[in-house]
């Protein structure tokens, strides 16, 4: 008998505690509906130093907030760090609440440093391939064009900042920077001409053939009059050159 009545003692104490909690429950509920959590203000800062150059309020109000749903406690922030990342130039948000309306979104965005392809991608200074408005990235200045196989993006973003570096001494700067299917590498300079490197074979042989060819540029421009075209370096020791429409070779061994 006592028995029994410890059973039924401890079902009357565990159904108190379910209506317990299940009031507790539709009271923070009731409580999160009240009006004054219904989101008012949605601010947008910049998530580096640098202040946001193409994100304005026209495009996150026609592209992000309609997306949003919810209120204060209820709003899925995931989900609305997803609608302000499908912003063009948009490369990162970060979303947190701010008591009692309010959302705070951090963007990084994108910092375009060049077109990727023939289908009117842009590729970032960090080596990201993205979709937004051409004219704007040309605002900030002259593209560099880019292009390589899938996946080779940071890749060849790595390498323009080393060309950079090793043509320095012509000053030449690389306009256009491409990667083939089999990986190899050519250039063509801010003076129109194109250089041609070969397969990348890693740092050491692509820079002692750009060392090479700025050991003999000065001579070769005051002989040639700037009229060079083409340079291939896909020689162990030595180069191709076109120039005038002439094709000229001081060549030791095969391409690479």
């Amino acid at each position: 008998m006592w028995q029994d009545v410890k059973m039924l003692n401890a079902a009357s104490s565990a159904l108190l505690a379910l209506v317990a909690l299940a009031l507790v429950g539709s009271g923070l509920w009731w409580v999160a509906q009240r009006p004054m959590f219904t989101l008012h203000t949605i601010r947008i800062e910049s998530a580096t130093e640098l202040p946001l150059e193409k994100i304005n309020a026209l495009t996150v109000r026609s592209a992000a907030v309609p997306r949003i749903r919810g209120n204060f406690f209820t709003t899925d922030l995931t989900a609305v760090r997803g609608a302000f990342e499908a912003v063009p130039w948009v490369r990162r948000a970060l979303v947190r609440r701010e008591w009692p309306d309010r959302l705070v979104v951090k963007i990084e965005e994108h910092r375009a440093l060049g077109t990727w392809g023939e289908d009117g991608k842009l590729l970032s200074q960090k080596g990201d391939v993205f979709t937004a408005n051409l004219a704007e990235a040309e605002d900030d200045g002259e593209l560099l064009e880019f292009e390589g196989p899938e996946g080779s993006e940071a890749q060849v973003v790595a390498r323009l900042a080393q060309f950079r570096q090793w043509f320095a001494p012509l000053k030449l700067e690389p306009e256009s920077l491409q990667l083939s299917n089999r990986y190899a590498w050519t250039l063509r300079m801010d003076n129109g001409m194109t250089v041609e490197l070969g397969r990348d074979q890693g740092d050491a042989v692509l820079k002692e053939r750009v060392d090479r060819l700025v050991a003999v540029y000065p001579q070769l421009m005051q002989r040639l009059q700037g009229k060079i075209e083409n340079v291939d370096l896909r020689y162990p020791n030595g180069l191709a050159l076109k120039a005038d429409g002439m094709v000229l070779a001081g060549l030791n061994g095969k391409k690479k």
